[in-house]
């Protein structure tokens, strides 16, 4: 007999999307749903990384997952990512929108194009995958949305990123909409905000023993954070356990933002 602990965090079976998941984070939401048993599609621009990490997975966790060469920010690209979902699985019930970059320049030296392809795929990335998404949700009256947030989507910092930190303050907003938009049809909404984690994007950071020291005086449990740590907030937001939360963001940032 099951405990009520295993239905509330069941997803076996389920479709998952992650995007991004050629490195870093995204690789650890992926390993993290096959974990599960959850069949996986795996987006990212890097197809030769998707497929190795594709491998990975399957080796480990015996999962069914597909590499999808896929572009956030364009919408054909989205169409054709759910529509893979939907061919090889019949359906979709979770999507972790974790595609995102970031520009490290002064605001005053920055070009519009810099701005414009950070915003393209945070914001834009983030609402063409949702929605495309929601479209398969909405004809089984259930789904769970998880868009990856950031700390620096409610706070300011040192570094100059000025789209970055503007484009994860929209993630946040925009996921209370979705949530309330789409209520009706049974589909959650939520976010995760990282604090500081080892990632192909905070590598240099992580090199610099002037940022790690400012990292480290402004979180409280003073250590930066590990795949575990995410993996199990995105299992609760992707799984029964959350089916009464929706529109909210989690900070797991070792409470950094509680400062």
């Amino acid at each position: 007999m099951e405990s009520t602990k295993d239905l509330c965090f069941k997803i076996k079976g389920q479709t998952a999307i992650v995007t991004g998941a050629s490195s870093g984070l995204g690789v650890s939401f992926a390993e993290a749903l096959a974990e599960e048993g959850a069949n996986l599609v795996i987006a990212a621009r890097r197809y030769e990384k998707l497929v190795e990490v594709a491998e990975t997975i399957k080796s480990k966790h015996g999962a069914k997952v597909i590499p999808c060469k896929t572009d956030v920010s364009n919408e054909n690209e989205v169409l054709r990512m759910v529509k893979t979902a939907v061919e090889n699985f019949g359906s979709i019930e979770i999507i972790v929108n974790n595609a995102g970059i970031a520009s490290i320049s002064p605001s005053v030296e920055m070009t519009v194009q810099e701005w414009q392809n950070v915003i393209n795929v945070n914001l834009t990335g983030v609402f063409l995958c949702a929605r495309t998404a929601a479209r398969e949700m909405m004809k089984h009256n259930y789904g769970k949305i998880v868009n990856i947030a950031s700390i620096y989507g409610a706070v300011g910092d040192i570094f100059h990123a000025a789209p970055y930190y503007a484009s994860k303050g929209a993630v946040i907003n925009l996921t209370r909409g979705f949530a309330i938009e789409w209520a009706p049809y049974k589909i959650n909404v939520n976010a995760i905000a990282p604090g500081f984690f080892p990632s192909e994007m905070t590598e240099q950071v992580f090199k610099d023993e002037d940022a790690m020291k400012h990292i480290l005086s402004r979180t409280p449990l003073g250590r930066t954070g590990e795949p575990l740590d995410l993996k199990s907030a995105l299992l609760y937001l992707t799984s029964p356990a959350s089916n009464y939360v929706t529109g909210q963001t989690i900070f797991v940032d070792g409470g950094w933002t509680a400062l």
